[in-house]
């Protein structure tokens, strides 16, 4: 990745490059359980569905700037990812280029993908998602927003997950602090 990093730098040597992490997440009626406090002794009961309702948050997250950008959908496919591409190309700020590391997902590698000018992209290597930070922010939105909680319809998830998204990712230190990867200082300095 720190060869990958150095040419990209070489590429555009006018730019700022900034450094994403992206993933895809599945939110839906079957949710998460969670532990919660309660008296010791007693049993909490959670709230547990067999509904099969759900969406997609595709998102991208820079832990340097707490800059997150998503998009929700209902359906995952090339089509929707080149929507996202399009749609967080035109938040990248003028005089930056955006790297934009993600996993090796068929739509990620498709050839009908279609990559913005002041977007460059990294594959992670196959089967670490532990490389990704941004899964620690699908745990801390599951665990923090998503959880012990039921959901009548697709409404319902979208308005949980849009207002689990504006409390939590609209709040730069909140993803410096969650999407930090201390593993990966080394490789991403430039």
């Amino acid at each position: 990745m720190p060869g990958q990093l150095t040419a990209l730098q070489a590429a555009y040597p006018t730019k700022r490059l900034e450094i994403f992490f992206q993933d895809e997440a599945h939110f839906g009626q079957q949710g998460t359980l969670t532990r919660v406090w309660a008296p010791s002794g007693s049993r909490p009961t959670a709230v547990r569905q067999t509904k099969y309702e759900y969406l997609y948050v595709l998102a991208a997250a820079c832990p340097a700037t707490g800059q997150a950008e998503a998009l929700l959908t209902p359906s995952l496919n090339i089509e929707t990812v080149n929507v996202f591409l399009r749609e967080f190309a035109a938040t990248i700020a003028p005089g930056v280029q955006a790297v934009l590391i993600w996993d090796g997902a068929g739509y990620h590698t498709s050839p009908r993908l279609v990559v913005p000018a002041n977007v460059s992209l990294i594959q992670l290597p196959p089967y670490s998602p532990e490389l990704n930070p941004i899964e620690n922010l699908w745990h801390y939105l599951r665990s923090h927003y998503w959880s012990n909680r039921a959901y009548a319809d697709y409404a319902e998830l979208e308005t949980a997950a849009m207002h689990a998204w504006q409390q939590v990712c609209h709040n730069s230190p909140t993803i410096r602090t969650v999407c930090q990867a201390k593993h990966l200082e080394c490789a991403l300095i430039t």
